[in-house]
């Protein structure tokens, strides 16, 4: 970090608990309290530097105590103004890119100009400010940072330091790496010319380094806040910069503090910055506004993840619909204009039985699918529902043995004790109700399946079709009936069987009766 030094006389001032004091031989005659510090000065000093403290020191003076004024508004606080007070006597003091920011601001509001001292210290800062900090990246940072206190923001605002340090960011991102020698002499590499080659002693080398690629301020600008970043990104927009690279930083920034879009990501690496649902909830909406909507710049997983995020964070109807929309938009470059064959073996990386019952129902009803695709879907859909179904008999089994032990042996119970199994028999009856839904809908899709295998024997009508396309299907089509009407087909059956064998021996015996009035 690049710094510079003022003042040439070593440091005169000490602390004592809340209290400073300047330790020259002479008596103090100012106290300047600045929130819970109270610094014991010298009038001079302090009124040859700032027009306010000039005009303050002034109006105190008028009466014959000592002279006392207080500075609450101060950018920067105590902090700030114990490096003012140094500044103003003259003692060593080091500008940095951490606190130049403060220190302008502080010098603005005191009226730290060149009509009070030539070398003053809105001149000393502004000059380090933009010959030393806005010509590094990583100093553009580390002051832009700085504008996030919320002490100084409006100050700085008003000096248009955000401003000036958002335009050098992205002039230095915009720019090709290969040309622009700036960002890399923060990456740890050799300094170099602007035109790219290597220095040494400030000699051109005629050598050149490989750069990295296009993504390397992705980390740096992913810790300014979101107010800041939004803005850099717009500026970095407007300076022509490819939507591909704002979407990838956009993307980068997005991962780092939403810590659903990686589940692998642990809890130790996860941003400090966003703790609340709300921020992160905020900053997911503003992700969404500011991708770019053309297909294919960020991944459909990474869609997926934000969708399946801002559900969780119960983000607003709007962005939920806009990044259905766009997940939609990428998936429609596969779907309208596939051949049959080819949307069979895109099919074919559909696991059916991993999907959900709302994902088998849409299945069934999107027409794009292909036959083979709906008939499986509706075959897992089942039996899934055959499953549910069995464990609901054997929890409805288990509860009706409790409600019998209930009525035959619980005497004396406590009242807290009947109220619970009274609960549980309640449970019971919903438990039924849902099982009789679960039949109605076990029920649609036999008919559903049966109506399909309708269809495949009609297109079947072509010879030796019906039997390729159960065997491209891979499994038999039939009816799946529940246990209790298959149990009545099986009844009825057993009873045709049974009266067609009375008729053939009631048939026999009047054949062999004709057989012997013919003989006689």
């Amino acid at each position: 970090m690049a710094s510079v030094k003022l003042g040439s006389k070593t440091d005169a001032f000490q602390r004592q608990g809340q209290a400073w004091f300047c330790t020259t031989g002479l008596p103090s005659d100012i106290v300047v309290e600045v929130e819970e510090m109270s610094f014991h000065l010298h009038k001079f000093p302090l009124l040859s530097r700032s027009g306010v403290l000039e005009r303050l020191i002034a109006e105190s003076s008028q009466g014959d105590g000592k002279c006392v004024i207080n500075l609450p508004d101060i950018p920067g606080g105590a902090k700030m103004f114990e490096l003012v007070a140094k500044f103003c006597y003259g003692v060593k003091l080091e500008l940095t890119a951490s606190n130049t920011v403060y220190l302008r601001c502080a010098a603005e509001h005191l009226e730290m100009s060149e009509e009070y001292g030539d070398g003053n210290l809105i001149m000393q800062t502004e000059t380090f400010l933009n010959q030393v900090v806005l010509k590094t990246w990583k100093d553009s940072i580390r002051a832009l940072r700085t504008c996030d206190d919320v002490n100084i923001l409006h100050h700085a605002e008003k000096l248009n330091i955000p401003k000036r340090c958002i335009e050098s960011l992205a002039i230095k991102a915009s720019n090709d790496p290969n040309l622009f020698g700036w960002p890399m002499m923060d990456h740890g590499g050799p300094m170099q010319s602007p035109g790219g080659s290597v220095l040494w002693n400030g000699i051109s080398t005629g050598a050149r380094l490989k750069h990295s690629s296009a993504d390397w301020w992705y980390e740096d600008v992913s810790m300014l806040s979101l107010s800041f970043y939004k803005r850099l990104m717009a500026v970095m927009e407007s300076r022509g910069v490819r939507q591909e690279i704002i979407a990838g930083s956009l993307t980068y920034y997005a991962k780092k503090y939403l810590p659903g879009l990686n589940r692998r990501q642990s809890s130790g690496e996860s941003s400090s910055r966003l703790t609340s649902e709300e921020d992160q909830k905020a900053l997911l909406e503003e992700i969404d506004q500011s991708l770019p909507i053309h297909k294919g710049l960020v991944s459909t997983k990474f869609l997926f993840g934000l969708l399946r995020t801002s559900m969780i964070l119960k983000a607003s109807p709007s962005c939920i619909s806009n990044l259905e929309k766009r997940i939609g938009m990428q998936l429609d470059e596969s779907h309208p204009w596939l051949a049959e064959s080819e949307k069979e073996q895109l099919c074919k990386l559909i696991d059916c039985q991993k999907l959900s019952l709302e994902a088998c129902t849409h299945a069934a009803q999107n027409e794009r699918l292909p036959l083979r695709i709906i008939v499986q879907v509706l075959f897992f859909e089942q039996l899934q529902l055959r499953t549910s179904i069995a464990g609901c008999f054997l929890v409805s089994e288990n509860l009706d043995g409790g409600s019998r032990q209930l009525r035959n042996g619980l005497v004396g119970a406590t009242e807290g004790g009947l109220t619970n199994n009274m609960n549980t028999m309640r449970e019971n009856e919903v438990l039924k109700v849902g099982m009789d839904n679960m039949r109605m809908r076990v029920s649609e899709l036999e008919k559903e399946c049966w109506n399909m295998k309708q269809e495949v024997e009609k297109l079947g009508r072509v010879k030796g079709y019906y039997s390729k396309w159960k065997n491209m299907l891979g499994f038999k089509i039939k009816p799946q009936m529940c246990s209790a009407q298959v149990a009545s087909v099986r009844n009825q059956q057993n009873r045709n069987g049974k009266s067609e064998k009375v008729d053939d021996r009631r048939g026999g015996k009047h054949k062999k009766n004709l057989r012997r009035r013919e003989d006689e």
